[in-house]
């Protein structure tokens, strides 16, 4: 008797599924910062059509920002979705007609009221790829110094908190910054100083 065969073993080595046809899009709730729709999209396989929901929502920046003195400058904020305070670094969204470039030097100085001679863009990321379809664009500053008061708007407060590059890993393998999309971008800051 021959062994089972395992699913994907007589497609060649980097084949790709086929595509989905998506063939109507209907908006059906416009969250201010994000949209939720409904795909009908048909198989490629049965030609039948089955509905997707996405959310749609634009391009979004994180900033890894270091200070001369060998810390990042990171924000405590309330977040909804966890009900909590939680330890981030600066991001947000990207405003109509702005470069991520752009977004990351303003986000920056609105939430920690911190700025950097520059920004170097690390990589970037989709933020979930079986929902989101927008991409989340990191960008390391360094040299930060404090050029300002912190710039909150009425829905948002951030208090900023200097942690020494040295605390990072035991602040990260005790949960205390969980923020996946956090995680990503501290992960292309570990990648680019290992060049």
């Amino acid at each position: 008797m021959r062994p089972p065969r395992k699913p994907g073993a007589d497609r060649p080595r980097g084949a790709a599924p086929p595509a989905w046809e998506v063939v109507g899009r209907e908006l059906l709730h416009d969250c201010r910062v994000f949209r939720v729709a409904r795909a009908t999209v048909l198989s490629p396989h049965t030609r039948a059509s089955h509905p997707f929901f996405t959310i749609d929502a634009d391009a979004w920046v994180n900033v890894v920002a270091t200070t001369a003195r060998g810390e990042l400058v990171m924000v405590r904020q309330w977040r909804h979705g966890a009900g909590k305070v939680t330890l981030e670094i600066p991001g947000g969204l990207v405003d109509p007609g702005e470069s991520p470039e752009t977004a990351a030097a303003r986000e920056l100085l609105e939430e920690t009221g911190f700025a950097a001679p520059s920004v170097r863009r690390l990589g970037d990321v989709n933020p979930n790829p079986a929902l989101f379809g927008n991409r989340v664009y990191t960008f390391l500053a360094e040299n930060c110094e404090r050029v300002g008061e912190i710039q909150n708007g009425a829905l948002e407060e951030t208090w900023v908190e200097l942690v020494p590059e040295r605390d990072l890993p035991a602040r990260l393998r005790a949960g205390e910054i969980d923020h996946a999309l956090v995680i990503a971008a501290l992960h292309w800051w570990r990648l680019d100083r290992e060049r």
